[in-house]
């Protein structure tokens, strides 16, 4: 019996590039968790964000943050994780020496960005809503740094899987290098991910792995495909997200209305 429920947000249950959630994935979230089913946002959003999305559920759901670097259940921190400043300084020294990509750094209270592209700020303030500093140096932000990540907007997908394998080449034996969406690169801390933060979770809940299902649509969810019983990635996944899912699913929506059907 499925007892866990556990979806990355965009690309997944948030398609199209919406930052709300359908009053129809509200309503099937809502009835879950009156079935005693937990849910659990999985995103490498930050925790303020997922709960304004979530925001008429509050805390009848669990949150997995910055992919998998806070979880927290009910206002209380599961785990942590951060990344070493040393290693912050130099991804971020050589981020600015490429030039082409603009950089989010995070903190648990907030993020961080520089001022340099309109439509990059006005991204991550106006349409994600994020809880935002806006300074002149990334560099110079003070930790502990949850996890960075980087963006370019504007020359496509291409130009950032060339330079993901170019970051890969240069701090994969250090720290973790994802892409998370087709314009985003991920740094996050060694040993962390949404299946490592998932693992904390079920262990304080009592539940089994083999109790949880999940969706994903990108190498981000990956591990948190793996570690549970059910797995669904979407169809428009990022290519090779299937092989390391149950099944794959048009829409999170559709699964979820036939779990509750099975629920007395």
């Amino acid at each position: 019996m499925i007892k866990l429920v556990a979806s990355d947000l965009d690309g997944t249950l948030l398609q199209g590039g919406a930052q709300s959630l359908s009053p129809r994935s509200e309503d099937l979230i809502r009835r879950l968790t009156e079935k005693g089913i937990h849910f659990v946002a999985a995103s490498g959003r930050q925790y303020d964000n997922e709960r304004r999305v979530f925001a008429a559920l509050h805390d009848d759901i669990s949150y997995i943050a910055e992919n998998g670097s806070v979880c927290i259940h009910q206002g209380e921190v599961i785990s942590r994780s951060t990344i070493d400043p040393d290693l912050c300084r130099r991804i971020l020294e050589e981020i600015k020496r490429e030039g082409n990509f603009e950089v989010v750094v995070s903190r648990e209270d907030s993020c961080f960005i520089e001022n340099n592209d309109e439509a990059f700020v006005n991204h991550i303030v106006n349409v994600m809503h994020n809880t935002t500093q806006i300074v002149d140096d990334i560099r110079e932000v003070d930790g502990p740094i949850l996890k960075i990540a980087i963006c370019n907007m504007n020359d496509g997908p291409h130009i950032v899987d060339k330079y993901q394998k170019h970051l890969q080449d240069m701090f994969s034996s250090e720290i973790k290098v994802v892409t998370s969406g087709n314009i985003w690169i991920d740094f996050i801390a060694p040993g962390t991910n949404k299946g490592a933060a998932l693992e904390k979770l079920i262990n304080r809940l009592g539940i089994k792995p083999e109790e949880c299902m999940a969706f994903g649509d990108q190498y981000n969810d990956v591990e948190m495909l793996q570690f549970v019983g059910t797995s669904y990635a979407m169809s428009n996944a990022a290519p090779g997200i299937s092989y390391y899912s149950t099944y794959v699913t048009d829409s999170v929506d559709d699964v979820l209305e036939d779990l509750l059907a099975t629920l007395p």
